[in-house]
């Protein structure tokens, strides 16, 4: 029973796009009753077979902004779209549009791709995000939810305009760092797929208010989602979140280059440019302090992952993925067991403080 809520504010957070979609829509055709078109439009205008019917776009109110041709068993949507130079919602969910050629060719350097700000293709048949999407620079809304999408292209990055992006209900495994370069970003659902783990880059999402990761395969966080200072919902319930600590998950001995920058930057060994060579220089920057206060080293590539359990509202604990500088390295989490849940609240006590302040959903289910 205590799944429920959790379970009905996942669900209404995917149907807060349709909702808003549905009210600007209403509000749309208040003022105009040619600015809307849903189906079912005559027969001749659609061909579930090819596409839209040529000349299509001719036919069309000049001044048509929203444009719904959901659950038509579309297979194609022709070039005559590139010729609704004012429509900014296109809604296509629930067809069958995924094959070579399903969208026009073109579209990026189209009249629509200025206009166009709603884009949902959920429920169809694409394996990839279409590259000719990649193009809409102006996009603030993108649905490619319940598809068969395999993986996030890096090029999702050029989409800098994206506010709302959906990616639920496909088989995607990972997320790539560029998906962190949405700096508009508020909402982003990637719930139902197959992914693994979270990149700390995502942490770079500085307006994300909302963050769907329900039913995958996640077993840890990355400690840098507390940077997430604007994230008000984080749904998690359905994956396998680890219930113990897990200590010393892999660790390769560090290298003697390494073992060299480590000893350089914490004994702050004086040393000028022109000392060293500019691959060195490069390298010497890249150190990471250990978060371990008691410890104060640093690491370059080795390093040990650990799990550190954090507080969220108070109520839920979080396992967070920290890294520290080796084995020996004495973490305020590596205790054994029961001693180690205490000690850990103690010690995490001002990240919990910081967690509770940003977060005021976590859904665990």
């Amino acid at each position: 029973m205590a799944a429920e809520p959790g379970r009905a504010e996942a669900e209404a957070l995917g149907e807060a796009e349709a909702e808003a979609e549905e009210e600007a829509s209403s509000a749309a055709a208040a003022a105009s009753p040619t600015r809307r078109l849903a189906p079912p439009p005559p027969a001749s205008w659609l061909s579930p077979e090819v596409g839209l019917a040529a000349g299509l776009g001719r036919r069309f109110p000049a001044g048509l902004e929203v444009l719904d041709v959901s659950g038509t068993g579309l297979a194609a949507l022709g070039a005559e779209l590139l010729e609704l130079p004012r429509l900014h919602t296109l809604l296509a969910k629930n067809n069958r549009l995924g094959a070579e050629g399903s969208l026009p060719k073109g579209l990026a350097g189209a009249p629509l791709a200025r206009s166009l700000r709603v884009l949902n293709l959920s429920g169809n048949r694409f394996t990839r995000v279409p590259g000719a999407l990649l193009g809409l620079r102006r996009l603030r809304s993108l649905s490619l939810g319940s598809n068969r999408l395999q993986g996030i292209p890096p090029a999702i990055q050029q989409l800098s305009s994206l506010e709302f992006l959906y990616l639920g209900g496909n088989f995607i495994t990972s997320i790539p760092p560029e998906l962190a370069n949405l700096p508009l970003l508020n909402y982003l659902v990637l719930c139902d797929n197959k992914i693994q783990s979270i990149p700390p880059q995502l942490a770079q999402l500085h307006s994300l208010r909302s963050l769907s990761l329900h039913n995958n395969l996640l077993t840890y966080l990355p400690r840098e989602i507390l940077n997430l200072v604007h994230l008000e919902e984080l749904s998690l319930r359905g994956n396998p979140l680890v219930v113990r600590f897990v200590r010393d998950l892999t660790y390769n001995p560090p290298s003697l280059q390494e073992l060299a920058g480590r000893t350089i930057k914490t004994r702050n060994v004086p040393y000028v440019p022109s000392d060293l060579p500019g691959n060195l220089l490069r390298y010497l920057s890249l150190a990471s302090n250990c978060p371990n206060p008691k410890c104060g080293g640093v690491y370059f590539d080795s390093c040990v992952r650990q799990i550190k359990f954090v507080d969220f509202c108070g109520k839920y604990r979080l396992p967070l993925m920290h890294y520290l500088c080796s084995p020996e390295c004495s973490s305020p989490c590596s205790s054994a067991s029961q001693s180690s849940t205490s000690q850990s609240e103690s010690d995490s006590e001002d990240e919990a403080i910081v967690a509770a302040r940003r977060m005021q959903k976590v859904l665990l289910g």
